[in-house]
């Protein structure tokens, strides 16, 4: 899925039981490797964490906190987002930061 799609494609957003099972299964494959050679260096994590399913599993695990009550950085809680969904305040590259009141460099 994602590894399939270059810089210009939108982004297929997963449904969350698919993303919880690929985000599951890459978790056994980073645990085996580095069990298997404890210099295994982890050269392509950014991709792991920048995977949509990644994202999704990640926004699942924080609507459900108690803190999802409360806004983030960017002014938005997880059930604005839940009920507009993802692709209505992200649209296809849920990093860009231009358009939603953040600068590119907001923690520098």
């Amino acid at each position: 899925m994602s590894e399939d799609t270059g810089v210009d494609v939108p982004v297929a957003w997963p449904v969350a039981e698919y993303a919880e099972l690929r985000v599951r299964k890459m978790q056994i494959n980073l645990h085996r490797w580095a069990v298997a050679d404890h210099g295994f260096r982890f050269d392509d994590v950014f991709n792991f964490v920048c995977d949509p399913a990644t994202l999704v599993v990640a926004f699942e695990r924080v609507a459900g906190n108690t803190g999802a009550r409360t806004a983030g950085v960017d002014g938005l809680r997880a059930d604005h987002v839940q009920a507009f969904g993802a692709e209505a305040y992200f649209g296809a590259d849920p990093f860009a930061v231009e358009g939603r009141g953040l600068s590119a460099n907001a923690g520098e």
